[in-house]
């Protein structure tokens, strides 16, 4: 209990909180929260006496704190990458068609034989 209480962690992550104790104890968490009762509010009541997270909580709390922001962003990206893939869908499908249409008129050419206009040579 002395090592989480003072920040000096060796098996936890630093949390005050019984199942970061009961890792630190290398035990259980339910012999704590079920059998010893009694380290359990002692816990606590040191805790309380505190009155402030560790350096290891802070630090925990920062970093969560930046990966909200960081989830934040990829959900913005994500969602403007989806708006986007409308208007993708929509580029590639234009000349898809015109191609068809161009492969179509390939494969059946017009028995008609269209004579161009011949200009006039300058004598």
């Amino acid at each position: 209990m002395a090592r989480i209480l003072s920040g000096r962690t060796e098996r936890s992550n630093g949390a005050l909180t019984v199942v970061a104790l009961a890792l630190e104890a290398g035990v259980p968490r339910n012999a704590l929260t079920q059998r010893h009762l009694d380290l359990k509010n002692e816990f606590y009541a040191k805790v309380k006496e505190r009155g402030q997270p560790t350096d290891a909580e802070t630090r925990l709390r920062k970093q969560v704190v930046k990966l909200k922001e960081l989830r934040q962003k990829d959900k913005d990206e994500l969602e403007q990458l989806r708006d986007d893939v409308g208007g993708l869908v929509r580029v590639v499908n234009q000349p898809t068609l015109e191609n068809r249409q161009l492969r179509e008129q390939l494969a059946n050419p017009d028995p008609v034989v269209r004579v161009l206009p011949i200009p006039p040579t300058p004598r």
